[in-house]
């Protein structure tokens, strides 16, 4: 077999991505066609900006949901004979299969480790960003709103946190030392939980979205106890099958352990931990102001609670930018989360995450750039793609 060549690798790589373009098409055409009633999101097909960084986010979050069906060899298979091969090599043994984009210095499947890196970005910085929000949200809506001594307390905490630089904060929290020191205690099912830095810390930030929910539905809905009952019922199962499995690793399900290995869930409870704190402080800013509006003064007036007013008055009219800063805070947790790959914390050496891969290739960058290349580009544009969303977000909501 001979070598391919560079529209033979970009012919082979399209077909490769096809249940990407069919997912774009759908998922854009769709909501083309309801952007009257998708709010915010509708409006993104107004500004060219927001709709190119639209484009670029679905592109790899696809990539990330069809991984598996897209890359052509497994990301940790090591192939006799392709340590460092040019893009379009042919795998000895295997008619007809190409390396797309080369071999590692591993003789890994350069295009399947690309491609498969995605998925771990997708998983972690979303979820990770979102936990953060409402964290931030739970403990910046009252600083806010009450002032005062509850105030002084949080915004000294979060700036507590904020005082460490963030690579330190990652270092303590993700090295293997650090997540092993601490009391062993022994769980049902035979596991046992180490009470660490990180686990306690996992431990108290993953309990606010409980803390969250149940706000949310019981300032609204006391007046209507029976469907207070099932949203309760629904928040608490779901919500503690979630905190049981994340913080102590208890998933009669095993869904979780799955999706997050032990390394991951480190790095997830740190980015969630750097985050809530920046978090905090915007919301605590946008009570400051939306609290002397007239709605918030008519329903003080009509006798409405507290975290009623906080939730379902000074929120929905903070979502704008809210919504910027979320979509902005994943590019952030993007680029450290290839930070940590590249400088080796937290992820395994195996691991086909983005910064991991950079760091494996830069040494052999002026032979082989087709190792780094892939990767680097993936995280830029993932990052201009949040990035230019933000953008179009933020242009349609000044809009309104």
């Amino acid at each position: 077999m001979d070598r391919l060549t560079a529209f033979e690798i970009a012919s082979r790589m399209f077909v490769q991505f096809t249940p990407v373009w069919i997912g774009l098409v759908i998922i854009l055409v769709l909501s083309w066609m309801l952007r009257g009633r998708l709010g915010l999101y509708g409006k993104l097909f107004d500004s060219p900006i927001g709709l190119i960084g639209l484009v670029l986010v679905l592109f790899w979050v696809l990539t990330a949901i069809f991984a598996d069906q897209i890359a052509t060899f497994d990301a940790l298979n090591q192939v006799s004979g392709m340590r460092n091969k040019k893009p379009g090599w042919p795998v000895s043994g295997l008619e007809g299969q190409h390396y797309l984009l080369g071999g590692d210095h591993l003789a890994r499947d350069v295009f399947s480790r690309w491609v498969q890196g995605s998925r771990i970005v997708i998983i972690i910085a979303p979820v990770a960003t979102l936990f953060a929000f409402m964290v931030g949200i739970t403990l910046g809506l009252p600083a806010g709103y009450y002032m005062g001594r509850t105030d002084t307390i949080l915004s000294f905490l979060a700036n507590l946190v904020l005082a460490f630089p963030v690579i330190l904060l990652f270092f303590l929290l993700v090295t293997p030392e650090i997540r092993a020191e601490g009391t062993v205690f022994n769980l049902p099912g035979g596991k046992t939980w180490i009470a660490s830095i990180p686990n306690i810390i996992a431990m108290i930030m993953f309990a606010f979205p409980l803390i969250f929910f149940a706000a949310l539905w019981t300032s609204r809905y006391r007046p209507r106890p029976q469907l207070l009952a099932i949203q309760l019922a629904i928040t608490f199962a779901i919500g503690l099958w979630l905190y049981l499995g994340l913080v102590f690793r208890v998933d009669p399900f095993g869904l979780i352990d799955d999706v997050l290995s032990p390394n991951i869930l480190n790095i997830f409870v740190s980015v969630v931990f750097v985050n809530s704190p920046t978090v905090f402080r915007i919301v605590r800013g946008l009570a400051i102001d939306i609290k002397t509006r007239d709605y918030v003064a008519a329903a003080q007036t009509r006798g409405e609670t507290a975290w009623y007013i906080m939730l379902w008055e000074l929120l929905p009219n903070a979502r704008g930018p809210l919504i910027v800063d979320f979509c902005l805070r994943i590019g952030y947790t993007t680029i450290l989360l290839g930070t940590l790959g590249f400088f080796g914390l937290g992820f395994s050496p195996e691991s086909p995450d983005w910064g991991t891969t950079i760091n494996d290739g830069r040494k052999l960058l002026a032979i082989y750039p087709h190792l780094v290349l892939p990767p680097a580009l993936g995280l830029m544009s993932l990052v201009l793609g949040l990035n230019l969303l933000a953008d179009g977000l933020r242009e349609e909501s000044l809009k309104d």
